[in-house]
C-alpha cells in the first residue's frame, strides 16, 4: 500500500504541477504577453478566462478516460492521462507570444490549456480508485488521502520554480523567457512520472467485476446523475477557496496592493505546507469519525471565514494575509482530504471511474474556472478591501453545505452506497 500510496501521489503531483503552473503564469505574466492590446485588468481577465478553459475541459476528459477506467482498468488511465498533460504543458512553454505572432498565439494557448485540462480530467479518477480499490475497508479514508496530497505538492514545486526565477531574475528577463522554464520542466517530471507508474497493478476491485458497463456514461446519467449533480455542488466551494487563494489573490496583491512577487508566493506557499502536511491527519479522522461529518464542518468554517479572509489580505502585511490563507486552506482540507474516499464509496464499481472523476470535475467548473474570472471583477469595482469577494466565496460555501447535507455517509461501506440514499 505505501508504494502504491507515493506512486499515486507522484504522478497526481506531476499532473497538478503542470495545471498550476498555468495559473500562476496567468497571474502574472499571460495578459501582457499575450493580451496586449488589453487594459491590464481586462488582459488578466482574459489571462484567467484561458485558465478557466481547462476547467471546461476536465469533466470532459473525466468521461473520456472515465469510459476506459471502467471498461479496461484505471491503470491505463494513470500512463496515458500523465502523456497528455505533460505534452501539452512542455507545449505552453514555446508558444510565442502576441507580438510575434499576433492573434494565433492565445489561440494556441487555448488549445493547449484545453489539452492540459483533459488529461487532468483523467488523471484525478484513476489515481484516487487506484489507490482507494486496494486499501482496506478500514483505512481506506488514510490511504486515498495520499492522491489527494498530490495537488498541494504539484502547487509547491510550480510555484517553487516561479519564486525562484522571480527572485533571481530580473522583470525583462522573466518576461521574455524566465516564465516559460517552468513548462519546459514538466517534460522531465513526466517522464520521472511514467517510470513510477510503469510497476503498478491493476485494481482488484476492477478486476472483480464479471459485467463491465458498455457505456458508462449513460448508466451514470440514467441512475446516478443526482448524485453527480450534488456531488458537483458540493465540491464547488473547496475549488472556488483554493483558487481564490493561489490565483486571483496572487493577481489581486501584485497589481491592486503592489505587494512584491515573491512576498505573495511565499505567503500562499506557506499556507499550502500547513495545508498539505494536514490531509493525512484529516483523512484518518474520517475512518473514525465519518466523511461526512467532517465535510459539512469544512463548509461550515469556509462560510464564517471568507470574510475574514478578504480582510486580512487588503492588509498587504505578509503575516496577515498568511493567516488570512491559512484559515480558507484548513476549511479547505477538512473537506477535500477525505474525497479520496468518499467519492469511490458513493458511486457502484461498474461506473465509478466515471461517476466520481466527472463529479469531481464539474465541482471544477462550478468552483475554479469562475472564481477567479469573477473575484477579479468584484475587486475591480470595490474598496481596498474587496467584501464582494468575500460575500461571493461565503455564498458558494452555502451552497456546497446544502448540497453535502443531501449526501449520506459512506464510511465503513467497502463498496458504493445503494442509490435509493441519494436519488
Amino acid at each position: 500500500m505505501l508504494r502504491l500510496a507515493a506512486a499515486s501521489l507522484a504522478g497526481t503531483a506531476i499532473e497538478f504541477y503542470d495545471f498550476f503552473v498555468y495559473g500562476t503564469a496567468a497571474a502574472l505574466v499571460l495578459g501582457p504577453l499575450f493580451f496586449p492590446t488589453f487594459s491590464p485588468v481586462a488582459g488578466t481577465l482574459a489571462a484567467f478566462g484561458t485558465f478557466g478553459v481547462g476547467f471546461v475541459a476536465r469533466p470532459l476528459g473525466s468521461i473520456l478516460f472515465g469510459h476506459f477506467g471502467d471498461r479496461h482498468g484505471r491503470r491505463p488511465v494513470l500512463v496515458a492521462s500523465l502523456l497528455l498533460t505533460g505534452a501539452s504543458t512542455v507545449a505552453v512553454g514555446c508558444v510565442p507570444s502576441y507580438g510575434s505572432i499576433g492573434v494565433a498565439a492565445p489561440v494556441l494557448l487555448l488549445v493547449l490549456r484545453f489539452l492540459q485540462g483533459l488529461g487532468l480530467g483523467g488523471e484525478w479518477g484513476g489515481a484516487v480508485l487506484l489507490t482507494a480499490e486496494h486499501a482496506p475497508a478500514g483505512r481506506r479514508g488514510l490511504w486515498s488521502s495520499f492522491p489527494q496530497i498530490g495537488p498541494a505538492v504539484g502547487f509547491l514545486l510550480a510555484n517553487g520554480v516561479m519564486l525562484a526565477l522571480s527572485a533571481t531574475l530580473t522583470d525583462a528577463q522573466f518576461g521574455q523567457w524566465g516564465w516559460r522554464v517552468p513548462f519546459w520542466v514538466a517534460g522531465a517530471l513526466a517522464l520521472g512520472g511514467l517510470w513510477l507508474r510503469s510497476s503498478l497493478v491493476e485494481s482488484p476491485r476492477f478486476l472483480e467485476i464479471d459485467d463491465h458497463a458498455r457505456v458508462p456514461l449513460a448508466e451514470v446519467v440514467r441512475d446516478h446523475w443526482r448524485l453527480v449533480l450534488l456531488t458537483a455542488g458540493a465540491l464547488s466551494v473547496g475549488y472556488a477557496i483554493f483558487y481564490a487563494v493561489t490565483t486571483w489573490s496572487l493577481a489581486y496583491g501584485t497589481e491592486r496592493l503592489g505587494v512584491g512577487r515573491t512576498v505573495m508566493l511565499a505567503c500562499i506557499m506557506a499556507a499550502v505546507v500547513v495545508k498539505g502536511s494536514l490531509t493525512p491527519l484529516v483523512a484518518l479522522l474520517s475512518d473514525r469519525y465519518g466523511r461526512r461529518p467532517l465535510c459539512l464542518l469544512g463548509c461550515a468554517a469556509a462560510a464564517l471565514w471568507m470574510l475574514p479572509m478578504v480582510a486580512l489580505l487588503a492588509t498587504g502585511a505578509p503575516l496577515l494575509m498568511f493567516l488570512g490563507f491559512l484559515g480558507a486552506l484548513l476549511a479547505f482540507v477538512t473537506m477535500f482530504a477525505v474525497l479520496g474516499a468518499y467519492l469511490p464509496e458513493l458511486y457502484e464499481p461498474r461506473v465509478r471511474c466515471t461517476g466520481a472523476a466527472v463529479g469531481y470535475n464539474l465541482g471544477g467548473v462550478l468552483g475554479g474556472a469562475l472564481t477567479p474570472i469573477v473575484a477579479t471583477a468584484l475587486a475591480e469595482h470595490g474598496g481596498r478591501v474587496p467584501w464582494g469577494v468575500g460575500a461571493y466565496l461565503t455564498g458558494v460555501a452555502l451552497f456546497s453545505l446544502g448540497c453535502f447535507a443531501l449526501l449520506p455517509e459512506t464510511r465503513p461501506v467497502a463498496t458504493a452506497v445503494p442509490e435509493p440514499a441519494v436519488g
